[in-house]
């Protein structure tokens, strides 16, 4: 992938945005060795497998909304795409990235100031960090659903939505939520993964 391109599986972006993935991959790849940032297995299908991943859920966020939180954002899935993306397209929307490990969180401190990106980055445990009172919650490969709706409830401002990615037994895990916790929710099939799903939810309370 190259600065020249600006189509990532169909999804177009600006040669600026391009740039900033660019600049994001080569840190990832220089970073991820001593810290273990994504599998290494996917590290060849990083545009794929983490940056088109995350741009799908970027799509699925609210255009007019101006706060998001990324929590346990690790090598910054989808948060820091959400950012890099929202710099040019969303200048209104800022992004917080909650990443408990020092080392994770210094990395993505670093994407941001290469990338010239506005993020907002945090170092703490998420149960340590103050509600946030967010438009837009996110977060992937963190936790089930109902310790996810736990977050969500503390986090999101009224109205708020939370974007979680899951896998293939989503329903299951919608189906053991629903016996703890009241939400709407929408599924919008991955397009890096049929059996995945995005869940857009909204209008959480405890049961």
């Amino acid at each position: 992938m190259t600065t020249e391109d600006h189509v990532i599986s169909g999804r177009d972006v600006s040669r600026e945005t391009m740039a900033r993935l660019v600049r994001y991959e080569e840190l990832l790849r220089k970073w991820n060795p001593a810290i273990n940032l994504v599998a290494r297995s996917t590290i060849k299908s990083i545009w794929e497998r983490h940056f088109r991943d995350s741009i799908q859920v970027f799509d699925l966020a609210p255009e007019s909304a101006t706060s998001w939180a990324d929590l346990g954002s690790g090598g910054g899935f989808p948060g820091m795409v959400a950012a890099i993306l929202a710099a040019e397209e969303r200048p209104h929307q800022h992004v917080t990235l909650v990443e408990s490990d020092q080392r994770k969180a210094a990395f993505l401190a670093t994407v941001a100031r290469e990338t010239g990106v506005s993020a907002t980055v945090i170092s703490k445990r998420i149960e340590d960090v103050e509600p946030l009172g967010v438009d837009i919650l996110s977060a992937r490969a963190l936790a089930p659903l109902t310790q996810l709706l736990e977050y969500a409830h503390r986090h999101l401002a009224s109205g708020g939505v939370a974007l979680f990615p899951k896998g293939a037994a989503w329903r299951e895990e919608v189906q053991v939520a629903l016996e703890s916790w009241r939400f709407s929710y929408e599924n919008k099939a991955s397009v890096t993964d049929p059996a995945a799903t995005v869940l857009t939810i909204g209008g959480i309370s405890r049961v």
